[in-house]
């Protein structure tokens, strides 16, 4: 569907803005720094539907566990002893799931970036 120079399409539930950042992140990149940067970034990225999901685990006495998967451990922490700030701050990530992993995607395309570029 898409030719080889998107495979960023291959990731599950990518937005086309997230697709355009990632195509201007890594413009200044070789091809082979692009394969290695895919290659991290695909393991590091988080879909926002799992994020939804886990995030519905809140209401079942599982709170703050999407946040422990956006290494947002003391906001995680904080969700699971309070029953996710008593239920509203779940309804509120429920509600900005995507804006959550996007920006974890984004520090995560940071770190892939940099992890890429150390390598000629």
């Amino acid at each position: 569907m898409y030719g080889y120079n998107e495979p960023y399409y291959a990731f599950s539930g990518i937005t086309p803005e997230e697709v355009a950042f990632l195509q201007q992140a890594t413009a200044e990149l070789d091809e082979n720094q692009k394969n290695r940067f895919f290659a991290i970034y695909s393991t590091k990225r988080k879909n926002p539907q799992d994020i939804l999901l886990v995030s519905l685990l809140g209401f079942v006495g599982f709170a703050g566990i999407h946040r422990f998967m956006l290494n947002q451990i003391g906001m995680g922490l904080l969700y699971f002893f309070t029953a996710g700030l008593c239920f509203i701050g779940t309804i509120v990530d429920l509600v900005n799931h995507k804006n959550l992993a996007n920006e974890y995607n984004k520090q995560m395309a940071y770190e892939s970036f940099h992890i890429a570029k150390m390598y000629q």
